[in-house]
């Protein structure tokens, strides 16, 4: 239901409270919506780890560990330091090869969307990133607000990577390419040496479906009600 700070949820005519007793209200009526699918979709036990949207959102009412938008920013870009996609290998030639193939398109389109340096390292340092870049990606994601910054920090953990979260989120790659080159050394392997265990497929599944609910959580924190209402028609 409307509220004036934003949509409420209301599961059998009792308002949904936040781990802190908060009042669970969200920003768009597209995100209610998802939300309360997920809880639809809750049979007899409630597991809370298939609810990443509604765990979302409570991160941003609660904000548990008290960052302010700064720090927020600050967090994110500090990931750009050890991106998945800026560490490279040598050995072997074959998943070298790999990496350059995968990787570099998506530096590449980066670099071009941001204007910025980004480049990549065999050292285990990995490369050096100009101060210039991190203060750009700063002032890009200062346009967005705190829920969707949530988010995208959420994005940037399940990938360990800014820059494949900033093309997910900017449309350029989908979840499912997105989630294969952040695991492209796993993925590697097992091609080589054959899937070995059912857990690397649970991992994947987890993966994918904990970006895509980072990534949908972005999107509705973050885009002009037009847009939503647009997305509650199709």
């Amino acid at each position: 239901s409307d509220s004036p700070g934003g949509f409420e949820i209301n599961l059998d005519h009792r308002k949904l409270k936040t781990p802190q007793a908060k009042l669970f209200t969200v920003p768009s009526e597209a995100l209610a919506i998802a939300v309360a699918t997920e809880w639809d979709s809750q049979k007899d036990t409630i597991k809370f780890y298939t609810m990443h949207l509604t765990t979302l959102c409570n991160t941003a009412l609660d904000n548990p560990t008290q960052r302010n938008k700064t720090q927020l920013i600050r967090a994110a870009v500090k990931f750009l330091e050890t991106d998945t996609v800026c560490y490279r290998v040598e050995e072997p030639p074959a998943l070298a090869e790999l990496q350059k193939n995968e990787w570099d398109p998506v530096v590449a389109w980066a670099e071009q969307r941001y204007n910025v340096t980004i480049g990549s390292s065999t050292s285990i340092l990995g490369p050096n990133i100009p101060a210039s870049t991190k203060e750009t990606f700063v002032s890009h994601l200062a346009s967005y607000n705190m829920w969707a910054l949530q988010g995208i920090e959420f994005v940037i953990t399940q990938l360990k990577s800014l820059i494949l979260s900033m093309s997910l989120i900017d449309r350029h790659i989908t979840v499912e390419k997105a989630v294969l080159l952040s695991r492209l050394e796993e993925e590697y392997q097992i091609r080589r040496w054959g899937n070995v265990e059912w857990a690397h497929d649970y991992d994947l599944c987890e993966l994918r479906a904990r970006t895509a609910a980072g990534t949908l959580f972005v999107h509705l924190c973050s885009e002009s009600s037009t847009v939503k209402h647009k997305l509650l028609q199709d």
